[in-house]
């Protein structure tokens, strides 16, 4: 039985990997860690203006808002640039994706409906945060990824303006990036124009209503997120890094949840998800392989002891590989149960 299991998975380790290095999902995934720094500040702005606002301290109370807002309430915006950065450079060798991400945000804006603020007889126009935040996200990754690609397929079939060899670099770079970013910026008018026509109105409500509302219902329940922890864990059990293989797939799903829930917080309301990125991390990372580490610090056993001196600091952060190689847990199947299940049962 065991050498079956093993050479089931022998066979689609190929595939797994590929999954893993898919270079798409490795730029969502470097796109969404990148904004790890923006989603803490905003969170703790959250929390920080709700008690400013108890506490009546109505000056603090506001600008911890609207630190909020340009962060929380904006990370579609953050998204779409930097998903669209971090693909070119797998496409194309030297080329930092700054340009690429410019006009995914360019494009971006195009496609968000504006929406109007009447002071007295005054109309001004204004850019709604609807979705620029957890509503726009699985948009932001679309608009992000297309625009990349597309901004690649010009650049490798050479429609550009050429400099001559004596002009500066930072001049040629702009002229070079000059047909993309109109070409692109032409087909996302046209696309704009073309959902205005449609019962959606826009793109991103269209993407919302087929897309990331079905994609929550399935993958944001309890049960969708164990399943997620068993598959990941199982992959690990047999040695391939499950976390690089299925973690991108579900990460914008979880992510939207967590900032729906901090704008309900923000609002004075209750948090409309139990689950989400934060809840996974929490309460799977954080006691990963932990509570092994701790007792091989006590094991009578030379080996484990040292093993455990050495994986303990790591472990503490969520670092678990000294353990998972050196016990070693992969191929264990003595402590396979125990390995798969018990740190996704807390």
């Amino acid at each position: 039985m065991k050498n079956k299991m093993q050479a089931f998975f022998d066979r689609i380790t190929p595939a797994l990997d590929k999954v893993g290095n898919n270079k798409y999902l490795q730029a969502i995934m470097s796109a969404m860690m990148a904004t790890l720094g923006l989603i803490i500040l905003g969170s703790f702005s959250v929390l920080g203006s709700v008690y400013a606002s108890k506490a009546n301290l109505t000056q603090l109370a506001t600008l911890l808002g609207n630190v909020s807002t340009v962060t929380i309430s904006c990370l579609a915006l953050f998204i779409v640039f930097l998903v669209a950065k971090a693909l070119v450079p797998y496409f194309i060798h030297g080329d930092d994706g700054v340009a690429a991400g410019i006009i995914a945000l360019v494009n971006f804006f195009i496609l968000t409906p504006l929406g109007t603020i009447k002071s007295g007889k005054t109309l001004t126009a204004a850019l709604p945060t609807t979705w620029l935040s957890a509503q726009g996200v699985f948009s932001a990754l679309i608009i992000g990824l297309l625009s990349a690609r597309a901004y690649v397929y010009i650049k490798q079939h050479g429609w550009t303006i050429k400099m001559p060899a004596g002009v500066p670099p930072m001049v040629s770079n702009a002229f070079a990036n000059l047909i993309p970013t109109i070409v692109l910026g032409l087909c996302a008018m046209v696309i704009s124009f073309l959902f205005m026509l449609t019962s959606w109105g826009s793109f991103h409500q269209m993407i919302y209503a087929i897309i990331q509302v079905p994609l929550r219902g399935i993958g944001g329940s309890i049960w969708a997120m164990i399943a997620v922890s068993l598959i990941m864990q199982i992959l690990w059990f047999f040695g391939i890094h499950g976390t690089n293989v299925v973690l991108p797939l579900v990460t914008p799903i979880w992510l939207s949840m967590d900032m729906e829930n901090l704008a309900a917080i923000k609002a004075g309301h209750a948090a409309p998800n139990i689950i989400g990125l934060a809840f996974f991390n929490v309460v799977t990372w954080s006691g990963l392989a932990l509570g092994l580490v701790f007792l091989m610090l006590i094991a009578k056993s030379k080996r484990y002891k040292e093993l455990g001196r050495l994986a303990i600091v790591p472990a503490l952060f969520g670092v678990t590989e000294p353990v998972i190689f050196g016990t070693p847990l992969v191929l264990n199947f003595d402590l396979a149960v125990p390995f798969i299940t018990i740190i996704r049962l807390p």
